[in-house]
């Protein structure tokens, strides 16, 4: 069975007027089970160059019901650059230089693809990767 563990790290010295240091550790599973998700699709590193809307993953890909867990990085140094983030048409939100997410991510449906639009067309480096449970296996 394959083990999964996601670990976040929260610290700063200067937050308000404590010191934050929160650690926070999850392992991830199969939709309504205790088994690992045992797929990914690797750490993936792309260069943009064009400002228009991209399908980053692709909704139909698992089908419905598996679960996810999904990455994405804007690796930009530039503070100005960002990529805006959408799924199903919904806006997610903006990762500028620096920023990342991780979410789960259900594929309930053909047009919950999970897209983004750089904000400049000249080399905006972002980072993904899905880490997932595997297609349904039949035997024949």
């Amino acid at each position: 069975m394959a083990t999964t563990t996601a670990t976040i790290t929260l610290s700063s010295a200067d937050i308000q007027s404590d010191v934050l240091a929160l650690t926070k550790q999850a392992t991830l599973n199969k939709g309504g089970t205790t088994t690992g998700l045992e797929q990914t699709t690797g750490l993936n590193k792309v260069i943009y160059t064009a400002t228009t809307n991209i399908v980053l993953l692709d909704s139909t890909v698992l089908g419905v019901g598996k679960a996810a867990k999904v990455y994405i990085a804007n690796k930009s140094t530039d503070a100005s650059e960002f990529v805006l983030i959408t799924i199903n048409a919904q806006i997610i939100g903006r990762l500028y230089a620096g920023d990342w997410m991780f979410i789960p991510w259900s594929q309930s449906d053909a047009a919950g693809n999970i897209e983004l639009a750089p904000s400049v067309a000249t080399a905006l480096p972002v980072e993904y990767m899905m880490i997932h449970e595997g297609a349904t296996q039949t035997s024949a």
